[in-house]
Order: structure tokens, then C-alpha cells, then sequence
């Protein structure tokens, strides 16, 4: 008779572990923004985290591991920043001014994380050389923003237009923030929201008859 073999639980790290964890992600992060993502190797992660390499191969066995968890990091915090304040909103104009202002809220409040993940976009292969962030990220920011401007559309509040065209130039406007910080850090972010949510506002409204 077969016995069957119980599935090992996965081990949970420890505070200790998780702390140092997100130490080396946050001195990644650093080593990207500012040098590049070439450049950032993990002898550069060690020296800025103040311990060995073999202490950040430990936690991270490979660099795209690294790039992973930074990823995942500021997605998970744009997420977190950016979706209340979309709902609070009542109207679809309100929501894509909202998505708009957050966004660039959070660029602004998280400069070298936003940076960093624009080195990352440009320059981070797999293994295999497929791109770390691949289109289909693009893809799935469209999607979620051309929910919110069919909405609009239906409620009559936005004309009618090609909504995957309105969306990826509303993301790409937004994308071009981090590289020009990186240029001109006194930047005025809230400008800049206030400009281009009353740009794509008027691209929008619905037309008076």
C-alpha cells in the first residue's frame, strides 16, 4: 500500500529575515536609480547594504530575483496609494483625474523606486532575454484604465473614442514623469498632475451640442 507523501510547508521566514529581505531590496533600489541597472551589481547591493555578497545571494540567489521583489514592492504600493483615492470618486471624470493625480503622487513621493523601476523596464532580461517588465504589463494597465473609460462612456460623461489609444497615451504621459525627475529633480510634480488631468480631461468630456 502507497503511503502518500504530505506536502512540505513552506518555511516562513523570520522577522530577522523578512527585515534584511527588504533591506537589500530598498539598497537595490538605490543602486538603480542612481547608477543605472547595468551598473548595479550585487557587489554594489552588498556594499550599500554593509554586509557580503554571499549574505545577499543567500536571501536572493540571483540578481533577477532582486528585480523581482523590487517590482513587486512598488506595484504593490502604487496599488495600495493610488486605489482609494480612484474610488472615493462618484463620476468617471472624477476617477480618471484621481488615476491621473495619484499616480504622479506617488511618482513624486517615491522618486528612485520609480526610477528605479524605469532602469529596470528598459534594461532587465530573463534568462532566456525576454524583458523583465514585458508587454503584456503594459497591457494589463490598459486594460485596467480602459475599464474605467468605457465607463465613462456609458454613463455619457466621456465621448466616444478608441479607448485602448486614450489609455496608452494617458499611461505612456504618466511613464515619461520618472526619466525627466531623474533629469530635473525640482520638477513641480503637482503641476505637472494638475496639466496633464486637465489635458486628458478635455481629450475626454463629452462635447455640448
Amino acid at each position: 500500500m502507497r503511503t502518500k507523501t504530505k506536502p512540505v510547508p513552506a518555511k516562513i521566514p523570520s522577522f530577522a529575515e523578512t527585515a534584511r529581505r527588504a533591506q537589500i531590496v530598498d539598497c537595490a533600489i538605490d543602486a538603480i536609480a542612481e547608477m543605472g541597472f547595468a551598473r548595479a551589481s550585487v557587489d554594489q547591493i552588498a556594499r550599500r547594504a554593509g554586509v557580503s555578497k554571499g549574505v545577499i545571494t543567500y536571501h536572493f540567489p540571483s540578481k533577477e530575483e532582486i528585480v523581482d521583489a523590487i517590482i513587486e514592492k512598488v506595484v504593490a504600493a502604487g496599488r495600495m496609494y493610488m486605489e482609494p483615492r480612484i474610488m472615493a470618486e462618484t463620476s468617471a471624470a472624477g476617477r480618471l483625474r484621481a488615476y491621473i493625480e495619484s499616480d504622479l503622487e506617488f511618482i513624486d513621493a517615491h522618486r528612485k523606486p520609480l526610477i528605479a523601476l524605469v532602469e529596470i523596464a528598459v534594461s532587465a532580461r530573463r534568462a532566456d532575454g525576454s524583458m523583465v517588465i514585458g508587454p503584456e504589463s503594459l497591457a494589463r494597465r490598459a486594460a485596467n484604465l480602459e475599464e474605467l473609460l468605457r465607463a465613462g462612456q456609458r454613463s455619457g460623461e466621456f465621448r466616444r473614442f478608441n479607448t485602448r489609444v486614450m489609455a496608452l497615451t494617458i499611461i505612456q504621459a504618466i511613464d515619461g514623469v520618472p526619466p525627466l525627475l531623474a533629469r530635473e529633480p525640482d520638477l513641480d510634480i503637482k503641476l505637472h498632475a494638475k496639466e496633464l488631468a486637465t489635458v486628458f480631461a478635455l481629450a475626454t468630456r463629452r462635447q455640448s451640442s
